[in-house]
Formats: C-alpha cells, sequence, structure tokens
C-alpha cells in the first residue's frame, strides 16, 4: 500500500515545499524594504530612482513570465523553480558590490526580483492548481500563507542584521539561507498528478475516466469545450478583465509593501516597529488566507478577491489617516486590513486563471495574464516613489492606489469565473 498512498499525499507535498519556498523567496524580494532606507542613506540617491530598482525588476520578469508558462506546459516546475533560486542568491551576493544606481537594479532588481518571481505567487499559480478542484483555494492558500510565517522570521532577522552590520552582510546571510534550503527542496517538484497517474485532489481513477472527471461543476460546456491556446484566449473580454483586474491588485499591493517602511518612519514610528509591522502584515495574512481561500471553495473566487481588494484599499485609507494621527491603533488597524484581507487575493489568484482557462496551455496562458500581474507590481512602487518625489508627499499616489483597488475588483466580476466553473460549495445549487 506504501506505493498507493505516497502519491495521495503528494498533492499536499507539494503544498508543504511551496509554503517553504515562498516563506524564504517572497522574503527575500520584500526585504527590499528594509534594505531602502539604508541604501538611501548611503548614497543620497533620489527616492524614486532607488525605489524603481524594484519596479525595473519586475518589468524584466514580467517580459519573461509568458515564457515561464512555456516552459512549464513543456517541462514541468522544476526547471524554472531552481533557476530561481540561482538567480536570488546570485543577486543577493553581488548586491554588496553596489556602488552606482544601475548596480541595484542589476542585483536587487533584475536578479532579486526577478528571479523571485519563479519562487513567488506568480511560479506556484504556473502548476499548483492541477493539483486540487476541490479544495482549491484552500490548498492555494496554505502554501501561499507561508509567506506570513517567513515574513515573521526572516525579516525582523534582517532587520537586526543591517542594524548590527549593515545592509550588505543582511544580503549575504539571506542568500546563504536561499541557495541551501531551496536548491535541494525543489528536486521533487512535478507539473500535474498525472505524472503520477491521479487526478487532482488525490483521487485515483482509470485512464479512460479521467475525461469526465470534476465535470459537474462546469456552468459553461460550450466555453470548456474550447482547446483553450494562448491566441484564443487573446479574442476573449474574459481575457482582458483579468487582465485588468491583476494589473491594478498588484500595483496597490506592491506600492505600499515597498513603501511602507520608510513611510512609517516619516511619520515618526522607529525602525524596528516598521520593520515589525511589515512582518506583521504577512504574519496576519496567514489566517486570512486560510481562511479566504476556503471560503473561496464555498461562495466564489469573486467574493475573495473583492475583500482582498477591499483590504488595500483600507489599507491605504488608514496610512493617509496616520499622517496626521500616527497612533498604535490606526497602525495595527492598518496591518490587520492589509495583511488579513489584502493578502487574501493570493489565495484566489492562481485558481480564477485556471477555472476559466483550463487546458494544455493554461500555464501559458496564465503566464501572459502574469505579464500584467508583475506590470502592476512594477509600476505601483515606481510611481508611488516618483509622485513622492514630485510633490514631497504620498498623499496623491495612495489615492491612486484606492482606485486601483476600486477597479479591480470590478474587473474580476465582469470576468466572472462562476460562469465558467462553479466552486465545490456551489455545486448543489445548479439548477437540473
Amino acid at each position: 500500500m506504501p506505493c498507493v498512498r505516497l502519491p495521495f499525499y503528494y498533492g499536499w507535498l507539494l503544498v508543504a515545499t511551496a509554503f517553504i519556498t515562498m516563506g524564504i523567496g517572497v522574503n527575500a524580494r520584500t526585504a527590499f524594504s528594509l534594505l531602502f532606507p539604508p541604501i538611501l542613506g548611503e548614497f543620497g540617491w533620489d527616492r524614486g530612482v532607488t525605489a524603481g530598482a524594484f519596479s525595473f525588476g519586475f518589468l524584466v520578469s514580467a517580459v519573461f513570465s509568458p515564457l515561464l508558462g512555456r516552459l512549464v506546459d513543456r517541462r514541468g516546475p522544476r526547471l524554472m523553480v531552481e533557476m530561481g533560486v540561482g538567480l536570488v542568491g546570485l543577486g543577493l551576493l553581488l548586491a554588496t558590490l553596489v556602488s552606482r544606481p544601475w548596480h541595484l537594479y542589476l542585483t536587487l532588481g533584475v536578479l532579486v526580483g526577478g528571479g523571485s518571481v519563479c519562487l513567488a505567487y506568480s511560479g506556484h499559480a504556473l502548476f499548483l492548481p492541477h493539483w486540487f478542484v476541490r479544495r482549491r483555494g484552500l490548498a492555494i492558500s496554505l502554501a501561499f500563507s507561508g509567506v506570513g510565517v517567513g515574513s515573521i522570521v526572516l525579516l525582523p532577522w534582517v532587520q537586526v542584521i543591517i542594524a548590527g552590520s549593515g545592509w550588505r552582510q543582511a544580503c549575504v546571510a539571506l542568500a546563504i539561507v536561499v541557495l541551501v534550503v531551496l536548491a535541494p527542496l525543489n528536486l521533487m517538484l512535478r507539473r500535474r498528478p498525472e505524472d503520477l497517474g491521479l487526478l487532482p485532489d488525490g483521487d485515483a481513477a482509470p485512464r479512460d475516466a479521467r475525461a469526465g472527471a470534476h465535470a459537474d461543476n462546469v456552468m459553461d460546456p460550450a466555453w470548456v469545450a474550447v482547446d483553450w491556446t494562448l491566441p484564443r484566449a487573446l479574442r476573449t473580454t474574459r481575457f482582458w478583465w483579468v487582465v485588468v483586474a491583476y494589473f491594478c491588485g498588484l500595483f496597490s499591493w506592491y506600492a505600499v509593501q515597498v513603501h511602507q517602511t520608510k513611510y512609517l518612519t516619516e511619520i515618526g514610528f522607529s525602525p524596528t516597529l516598521a520593520a515589525w509591522a511589515l512582518g506583521l502584515v504577512s504574519l496576519a495574512g496567514i489566517p486570512g488566507q486560510v481562511i479566504l481561500g476556503h471560503v473561496s471553495d464555498r461562495v466564489g473566487r469573486e467574493w475573495v478577491w473583492t475583500l482582498g481588494s477591499l483590504g488595500f484599499a483600507l489599507c491605504f485609507a488608514l496610512l493617509l489617516l496616520m499622517q496626521q494621527a500616527p497612533t498604535p491603533l490606526l497602525l495595527y488597524s492598518m496591518v490587520a486590513a492589509q495583511g488579513a484581507l489584502g493578502y487574501g487575493l493570493t489565495s484566489v489568484f492562481g485558481a480564477i486563471p485556471a477555472e476559466i482557462f483550463q487546458g494544455r496551455q493554461q500555464a501559458t496562458i496564465f503566464g501572459t495574464i502574469n505579464l500584467a500581474a508583475i506590470g502592476g507590481g512594477a509600476v505601483g512602487p515606481w510611481l508611488t516613489g516618483a509622485l513622492h518625489d514630485v510633490t514631497g508627499s504620498y498623499v496623491l499616489a495612495f489615492w491612486i492606489a484606492i482606485g486601483c483597488s476600486a477597479v479591480s475588483a470590478g474587473s474580476i466580476w465582469l470576468a466572472a469565473p462562476r460562469k465558467v466553473r462553479a466552486v465545490a460549495g456551489r455545486i448543489p445549487r445548479r439548477a437540473t
């Protein structure tokens, strides 16, 4: 029986691997927010120029995002993830040699920011949805919640190293963790359950029964019957509504993530408390992601995306209020809104494209959609920093981010994944 039980649990083993990988890989990128103030202090570069390194890395990774999807479709996820581990580790080590802005753009920007996409939400969303249908939201949210655990462990540790030994030593320490832990861990990745003779959710079935598996959740048979390729997807309005939703959602997400630490210290909070706030956001995201992921399996992906967008809108509104009254109550309310609600976007980030465009080129289509998501993540930090340089404050930039959150929520309802495939909690409600 061991040969039967091991494949049954293989999907959840991949979830655990993703949990660790994202806990380290995503926070290696998030640490830019902690490195940002000492780099500014050492070199005296413009804030927009310095924050632009993070944005530039996202833009470069956006260009290659469709190729990552194609790579996963053809070769599986292992090559992609191991490539990301190597790029992030190398970028952190080379960052210690920075002396010019373009050095920063190449190391913490292209190598770390770009390479981490292979280890982050986008990379794992290319293959994890294949392994689950009934519990897709829950499984993905559990995997992605590793970011919160990693943040509360890694980010304060990185801040301690920065305070005691400098930001360069922090880069070296983080690089060692990335290379030593993640390189061997991800050697066991597989793309689809069919590679092990299984169905999603660990189900076992004869080969000739697989075509009809999970057909009971199909709401639009004509749509599902299409062999979705990238050119066909590009000709649909659903594709472009998802593009708008993901661009605007990631714009808001990374605008606050990159600038939050600097903003909080400027309005009166200590650097240590600001660093803890950054970590607590992801910590608050752990129960938020898991609960909202489970909820999305019951009520639908649109509702959870809307709650996540609301979380970021509230986050920016509270940051604006803190400019006049920087109180602990407002700070922790902002942390809760951003983490417990905002980070819930991740629990449906991979599920929405998978349910609309499921098929043999699913990763390629998602990789192209991710081009817009990464583009939003790139533009958000750069524009926020540039507007601060021009206006002398974050007020206009934060209002723009609130507007982007509203547009993102509305767009996902227009994409309507619920009209293509019903989530498990909605299947019994179908009319017969």
